[in-house]
Parts: structure tokens; C-alpha cells; sequence
């Protein structure tokens, strides 16, 4: 009586849990491969964010020298024996004045031409002994710049050795340099994101190697190739969004750290010629943005290779099963 019969044990070991042991992720979350992938992604995303942000720099300085330029024209008149060159100078300040658009007319006096020379001639320079032009600086109305043309024409008709310099070849030269610079920046990072996307290619590659048995079994059981790709996808979307995070952030307070330097180097030799190239080494709210565009934009691209990658794999190992004679 005490032992149970048949039917009674197999129903207690129906009524018996089952216990399912949690099943391990198809791609490893951390391995050797993929530390190295996303320390290779924070260099690509550190370089393509220092380009972004030199791009961004120079472009701001070279529209800084452009206005800058933009707002004056120069008259420059040449002395010569027994020229009345104060006179000559009143004279081509008062011409310019007729014009429409010329809004102001400053006479650079005697001592203010010697600064400007200081630097080739030394100081204590006696402009009477040289013939140094004098020049007269128009400040114009950028928005409605007045006739160059008929200023010019003017001026030669009624002061001695005038010439009239509008800066037009200065202004086309920082355009051509400020869109020659764009232009090399993006085919930079152009090439950054072509590496990426190689290094990438390369590492699902080399983890759909690592682990093609458990890819091969879990295709042949039914699992679809979208199913697969994704498992991939998020596991390199998560270490490039890392590896794209740690670059933009460094590049970041580099920008940081050399603007704090340029603000407490100034007056110097070193901290005046960076700033005239780059301004002050601030990318501003655009640069900022452009490097969190670049993050994401790095991580998503990681993501569609990697699904691409893995999907035409699959296709190859569905190619090498209907034709055994074929390899991948």
C-alpha cells in the first residue's frame, strides 16, 4: 500500500517544474575583439570630431577676416618733392565721402604710420626721410558698398599718386581658403567613416567566425537571419555608441583645454599667432552638436554594416549548403 503504483508516479513527475538554465548571448559581451573594435572606433570618432572642429574654427576665423575686410577700403597716396601731401590727404578724404556707402574717412597721421612699421623699420623712424605712403581708411556699409569703380576714377582725376585698394583679392583668397579647407574636411571624414565601416566589416566577420557553428545550428533549427543580425547588431551598436562616446568626449576637452589656454596666454608670441589661424580654439554650440551628430552617426552606421554583414553571411552559409562544393 505505501508503494504507488504506475499511473500515481507518472503524474507527480508531470506535476515536476522544469527548470530552464538562462541561455548565453550568441555574440560574448565583452572579448579581446571587441575592446580592440571600440577602442579603434573612439580613435576614428576622436579624429573625425578634432577635423569637425577645426573645419568649424577656421571657417569662423576666415568669415571674422572677411567682414573685418569688408568694412574698409584703403587710399594710399605717395609722396613725392614738393607734393602738398597733407592737402592731397584732406582731398581724398573728402572725395571718398561723396560717395554712397562710404560711411566714415580717417586720416592715419604720421605717428600711427610709424607703429604700423615699427616692427620692419624699428622704432624712432623718421617718415619725412622715406617716401612711406599715408593712407586714409573709408569705413563702407557692408550691406550697400559704395562704387568702387567711380571712386577710383574720382580719385585719380583729382589727387597725385592715389591708389584705391578694396581688398577684393584678399576677400576672394579667405573664400577660396575657408571652402578649400570645408572641402578637406569632409573627404577626412569621409575616409574616417570608410574605416569604421572596414573595421567593422572585419570584426563581425571575425565573430561570426568565432561563433559560425552556433550561427549555423541556430539557422538550421529555424532561426531567421534577421533574428541573428540582430543579436550582432546591438552587441557592436552598444561598442561603437562607447567607443564613438569616449572619442567625441576626449575631443571635446581637447577643444576645452586649448581654449582655456588660449585665454590665459595672451599678449603672447605663441598665443597671438594661434589665435589669428583658429580664434579662440571654441568650437561653439555648433561644434558641439556636430560632434554628438558624429557619435550617433558612428554607432548607427556600426549597427547597418554589422546587420549587412551578418544577413549576406548567412545567405553564403544557405549558398554553401545548397552547393556543398562551394566554400565560403
Amino acid at each position: 500500500m505505501n508503494d504507488m503504483s504506475e499511473t500515481e508516479q507518472e503524474m507527480s513527475g508531470s506535476r515536476r517544474k522544469i527548470v530552464l538554465r538562462p541561455t548565453a548571448p550568441i555574440v560574448p559581451a565583452g572579448n579581446i575583439a571587441g575592446s580592440s573594435l571600440m577602442f579603434v572606433i573612439s580613435i576614428m570618432s576622436f579624429l573625425a570630431c578634432l577635423t569637425l572642429g577645426a573645419v568649424i574654427m577656421v571657417q569662423d576665423t576666415a568669415s571674422s577676416w572677411q567682414s573685418q575686410i569688408s568694412r574698409e577700403i584703403t587710399i594710399q597716396i605717395k609722396p613725392e618733392p614738393g607734393m602738398d601731401l597733407e592737402a592731397e590727404l584732406i582731398k581724398a578724404r573728402d572725395i571718398a565721402l561723396t560717395f554712397t556707402g562710404a560711411m566714415d574717412a580717417t586720416i592715419v597721421d604720421t605717428a600711427a604710420t610709424a607703429r604700423l612699421l615699427e616692427p620692419w623699420l624699428g622704432e624712432g623712424l623718421d617718415l619725412d626721410e622715406l617716401p612711406v605712403p599715408r593712407l586714409v581708411i573709408v569705413t563702407i556699409d557692408e550691406a550697400t558698398p559704395p562704387d568702387f569703380a567711380g571712386m577710383r576714377k574720382a580719385l585719380d582725376e583729382s589727387v597725385q599718386n592715389v591708389f584705391l585698394d578694396d581688398h577684393r583679392t584678399w576677400v576672394d583668397r579667405l573664400v577660396a581658403m575657408a571652402n578649400t579647407t570645408v572641402i578637406i574636411g569632409l573627404c577626412v571624414l569621409a575616409l574616417v567613416f570608410m574605416a569604421t565601416i572596414l573595421t567593422v566589416v572585419f570584426a563581425t566577420r571575425g565573430a561570426l567566425s568565432g561563433n559560425h557553428h552556433i550561427v549555423e545550428v541556430l539557422h538550421f533549427v529555424g532561426a531567421e537571419a534577421s533574428f541573428v543580425a540582430s543579436k550582432f547588431q546591438r552587441h557592436f551598436f552598444l561598442i561603437a555608441l562607447k567607443g564613438a562616446l569616449a572619442g567625441g568626449i576626449t575631443a571635446a576637452l581637447t577643444f576645452a583645454i586649448a581654449s582655456f589656454w588660449a585665454s590665459h596666454s595672451l599678449a603672447t608670441p605663441e598665443s597671438d599667432q594661434a589665435t589669428a589661424l583658429f580664434g579662440g580654439f571654441s568650437m561653439g554650440a555648433g561644434g558641439y552638436i556636430g560632434a554628438l551628430a558624429i557619435v550617433v552617426i558612428t554607432a548607427v552606421l556600426t549597427a547597418l554594416t554589422t546587420r549587412i554583414t551578418v544577413i549576406r553571411t548567412i545567405m553564403e552559409i544557405d549558398l554553401v549548403r545548397s552547393d556543398p562544393t562551394l566554400s565560403i
